[in-house]
């Protein structure tokens, strides 16, 4: 296998792995170990439902409410294509095709452990679907986070019995045309296989491993952008003694002042006399918000780390000890709790970024009002604080949570569900708002330093800013303000730096 490869094992897989799997372009192959896992578990299977006729649920039964209709031996295969076909429901928006590029990756780790009882060969499909880009298009709305995510990874399964609808090669197409074009045919299931595909939290996992990644550089540049912000307003340092925060013992309270302290080292704006004895809460309370944001992001990180190296379908099959057992461990309960407090301490982010937006446009301590040299017949930077605060509107209401409510479903027997999908994709709407948020405090922070001169902030920051100068230039007078947004969000995602003790080198 030529370029990178990436060989899944037992070993744990981590975010900085996943992140240089999909950022690097990776193949993926499965390893010996896990390849005569996967052959000894569907062996077992296969000699256990030949040799006996006891009912095991979804292997030679039906599914959810319909548990207790027994399938003859010659229809198991049939059933668990029925139960691909009859759950691909899926409305609404498409998943992006990244999300579900990581939904095969979650998928093939989850069933390399050797507890699901597929063939080799459907593993081998998926590895082969992720390696040549073969993305099956998957709907947003349909799973209820509780017997796993039937409806997306009913859609990601479909393309593999060569039915619904795949992205390659830029073109979306007929699941049958991709096969054909890499001359490969249609998987026949076996028993139990449906069940393993469809039963597991992947698209929960892959919204919000995805949302994290984002979110550890977006932590980092609300750091950065803030700490540019309070040298712009004239700020104090003081709130950032580490002396404060160690009586308060909080790990992300602590690791925030300390940074501040570092980007700030060798500001002379920062260590100038201050007329003023105390900042507002936006800047003078950064160590305490930030880091609890943070704290809480680790929290979700330590529950995502375990849910993306877990077995997740169901029955779960035990060769060595004999046992299926007709479990939980789909169940997205410990996913949607995360989740919700993931879009919480994100939008938190953003809620006291646009309140620095605003305090910088007061016309204080210095800068003229709007942040123009001749407000009144300009407008100057009034109205990008309008953005930012509709987006923080949006991303409140967003944050009501998804995991307190539960709808029964398939006749009782599934009585309580997690709502998880739903606190996945609301999550990652409120991380992209989070984005925007903190583009716009940049763009008022950057105009804000400019009135300053000449004098400066630190090197780190001077450096940091002149990148985004080469991108977007001071603002004499008004001008369309959507592009220098949008251009300031693509900044962002692209600018390089170094930081020490960042968040994802701990995960």
């Amino acid at each position: 296998m030529s370029g990178k490869v990436h060989t899944i094992t037992s070993e744990k897989l981590t975010f900085r792995s996943v992140f240089d799997i999909l950022k690097g372009n990776y193949k993926i192959q499965l390893s010996e170990e896990s390849t005569e896992k996967i052959v000894i578990c569907r062996n077992y299977l296969d000699e256990k439902t030949q040799r006996e006729d006891d009912p095991v649920y979804g292997i030679n039964t039906g599914f959810g409410a319909l548990y207790d209709k027994s399938i003859s031996k010659e229809d198991l295969g049939k059933l668990q294509e029925n139960l691909v076909k009859s759950h691909a429901c899926g409305v609404g928006d498409e998943v992006p095709c990244e999300i579900v590029k990581l939904m095969i990756l979650l998928k093939v780790q989850s069933l390399s452990y050797g507890h699901s009882g597929v063939q080799l060969s459907t593993v081998q499909r998926l590895i082969d679907f992720f390696n040549n880009d073969i993305i099956p298009v998957v709907y947003q709305l349909g799973s209820l986070g509780a017997s796993g995510d039937l409806s997306p990874l009913a859609h990601m399964s479909l393309p593999l019995i060569g039915l619904g609808e795949v992205y390659h090669n830029g073109e979306r197409m007929t699941a049958k045309e991709a096969l054909d074009s890499l001359k490969l045919k249609p998987i026949t299931l076996m028993s139990k296989e449906g069940l393993a595909l469809l039963n597991g939290t992947q698209f929960m996992s892959a919204y919000g491993v995805t949302s994290l990644l984002k979110l550890y550089k977006l932590s980092e540049l609300a750091d950065i952008i803030a700490a540019i912000s309070l040298d712009a307003f004239d700020g104090r340092i003081e709130p950032f003694y580490d002396e404060l925060h160690q009586i308060r013992h909080h790990l992300g309270q602590i690791q925030t002042a300390k940074r501040f302290r570092t980007l700030l080292s060798d500001s002379s704006l920062i260590s100038q006399y201050k007329e003023h004895v105390q900042d507002p809460y936006s800047f003078r309370c950064i160590p305490q918000v930030h880091g609890a944001s943070k704290d809480s992001i680790n929290y979700v990180s330590s529950v995502f780390s375990a849910e993306i190296n877990a077995v997740t379908d169901n029955p779960t099959i035990f060769p060595d000890k004999d046992l299926i057992i007709s479990g939980g461990n789909f169940h997205g309960q410990p996913l949607a709790l995360a989740l919700d407090n993931m879009a919480i301490a994100a939008a938190e982010w953003g809620n006291i970024s646009e309140r620095r937006t605003y305090q910088l446009l007061h016309g204080k301590r210095g800068l003229p009002p709007f942040l123009v040299a001749n407000p009144g017949l300009n407008s100057g930077f009034m109205i990008p604080q309008y953005t930012a605060a509709s987006i923080v509107n949006q991303n409140k209401q967003l944050c009501t949570p998804a995991s307190v409510d539960s709808i029964e479903s398939s006749q009782g027997q599934e009585d309580h569900v997690s709502m998880g999908a739903n606190a996945a994709t609301k999550g990652y709407k409120v991380v992209e708002n989070l984005e925007r948020i903190l583009a716009i405090e940049l763009f008022n922070a950057a105009q804000a330093m400019d009135f300053r001169r000449p004098k400066q902030t630190s090197k780190f920051l001077e450096n940091f800013l002149k990148q985004y100068r080469e991108r977007v230039k001071f603002i004499e007078e008004d001008k369309i303000m959507h592009y220098e947004i949008n251009n300031t969000i693509t900044f962002l995602r692209e600018v390089e730096y170094e930081l020490e003790d960042a968040l994802m080198d701990g995960i």
